[in-house]
């Protein structure tokens, strides 16, 4: 057996065994947040939140939990995050690609609706469309933002991107993208697993692509900041008829953006070469 292959067998035992301790700091994190949201709902709160105000306990515990891997990996984790490649054309770029993935997602909910595949089954519900702009109170808003638009899109994409991605690199790029997508995708709501495993596949690549976490940071923060505004600000009902399904003009403009919008998006990733950053090493 030659040394490159004991050195490749000896790198993914030890990713192995960093991945499983990742994956259950993140499990016990986001028990524990749902947890104190059940709580916090029971107190009154209202939905959006209490599930921010319960996210303030997730950075301790996995800061807690992770403190030997982390203290282990934090020159690599420094390296992810180099001052000179944050530039103006990175973060345009990062951001154009953010946006773009929101209004692929609007534009495939528009389009599901008007071709019929969510169907709201409900007879009291409004038919529409009517949409307002009222935002909720400054904190909630800036609470907000701060969970989502901040602190989510740096501890997810240094777990999901830095190190899973990074450990799982040695079985190659399709490999390592897929898989720290699939389990991007499972730490979120299963209403929206569709949309997070192709986010996730669109970060991986950047992260890939640039070998540092800028791109992939600015993207999801981005991306959230704009949900954040759909859900704090904009409020929107359309529930078509059944005799009025498929709205097919609403549905081919809508099918016609997305299909634009993913292919801005894949034009945006080949922007930058490809790489890959090496695993981090104990």
């Amino acid at each position: 057996m030659s040394a490159v292959t004991i050195c490749m067998m000896a790198v993914a035992q030890f990713s192995k065994r960093n991945l499983v301790a990742v994956l259950v700091a993140i499990t016990a994190a986001l028990f524990c947040r749902a947890w104190l949201q059940v709580e916090l709902l029971s107190d009154g709160l209202p939905r959006y939140y209490a599930a921010d105000l319960a996210y303030l306990v997730v950075p301790p515990i996995l800061l807690a939990l992770l403190f030997p891997v982390l203290r282990s990996h934090r020159r690599f984790i420094a390296r992810l995050f180099p001052r000179r490649d944050l530039t103006l054309e990175l973060v345009l770029n990062a951001f154009a690609i953010g946006f773009l993935l929101r209004l692929a997602a609007w534009c495939y909910l528009f389009a599901g609706v008007s071709f019929g595949l969510y169907v709201n089954d409900d007879p009291t519900a409004i038919t529409g469309p009517i949409f307002a702009f009222d935002c909720a109170a400054p904190h909630v808003v800036a609470l907000g933002f701060l969970v989502m638009s901040v602190m989510v899109p740096i501890i997810e994409e240094v777990l999901h991107r830095g190190l899973i991605q990074s450990w799982l690199s040695y079985r190659g790029r399709v490999f390592a993208i897929l898989s720290s997508a699939f389990l991007f995708m499972l730490v979120h709501n299963p209403s929206s697993w569709l949309f997070a495993f192709f986010a996730g596949i669109v970060l991986g690549l950047q992260f890939w692509n640039t070998k540092q976490l800028w791109s992939s940071v600015v993207t999801h923060a981005t991306v959230n900041g704009l949900i954040q505004v759909d859900w704090r600000c904009f409020h929107g009902h359309w529930n078509p008829p059944a005799s009025q399904v498929p709205v097919w003009s609403v549905g081919i403009v809508c099918a016609s953006v997305f299909a634009t919008a993913v292919g801005l998006i894949i034009y945006l990733l080949k922007q930058k070469s490809a790489g890959v950053p090496n695993a981090p090493r104990q």
